[in-house]
């Protein structure tokens, strides 16, 4: 069975989701935050040196990185969650693409708000630089989507679980709403899949779900 070691308020929960998608049985070994430092406690650096979330284990295989995790699910349990593995297909590499863009591009300026806003005054000289970022990109987020119910058109898709947790942090930290109502749209659907809800249940407290 599958094991993921999974923080609260974190990452980890779009991999429980993605496995209620699947439908794989998994069993879920939970971790809190510190409520001081807010970061991940040193236990689970016993299963991984970084002591990140998520981790999983499969067959004595351990796994980080939100990315390859997702892709390694997917490509092993779930390839109708990706569009094709044809590499002629601009599909398929559309789909990869989202799935690094998630944490490659869309991450990082969120968690420089994060940190800026716990500066205070000491980070105000760059919050500026970083409220143009996240507007950049709320705004290609917002026309590459349109109205399509999901990134990769009609079929949902891995990539959509990936795309999930930087819009909903994007919320909190870059104003979010329904001023773009296709992204507004797309966290809707998303927070509505039963599957997603499933996955909430597992993972505990989620300050991120609507």
């Amino acid at each position: 069975m599958i094991r993921v070691h999974h923080l609260n308020n974190s990452r980890s929960q779009r991999v429980l989701w993605l496995l209620e998608e699947l439908g794989r049985p998994y069993e879920v070994v939970r971790y809190e935050r510190d409520p001081g430092t807010m970061l991940a406690p040193a236990s689970l650096r016993r299963v991984h040196p970084l002591g990140k979330s998520p981790v999983i284990e499969d067959g004595g295989r351990v796994l980080a990185e939100t990315g390859a995790v997702v892709d390694y699910l997917v490509t092993r349990y779930g390839p109708e969650l990706a569009p094709t593995p044809d590499p002629d297909s601009d599909a398929h590499w559309r789909y990869r693409y989202w799935l690094h863009y998630a944490e490659g591009s869309a991450m990082p300026p969120l968690l420089l708000k994060l940190i800026l806003n716990r500066l205070g005054w000491l980070g105000r000289p760059a919050r500026g630089f970083v409220e143009r970022q996240l507007t950049t990109h709320l705004d290609y987020l917002e026309a590459e989507l349109g109205d399509g119910p999901w990134f990769m058109g009609d079929g949902f898709t891995a990539a959509d679980v990936m795309l999930s947790f930087p819009l909903e942090i994007a919320v909190s930290r870059a104003g979010l709403d329904a001023s773009r109502p296709n992204l507004w749209g797309f966290l809707q659907r998303a927070h509505a899949r039963p599957a997603y809800r499933r996955a909430l249940e597992q993972g505990g407290a989620y300050a991120f779900a609507s």
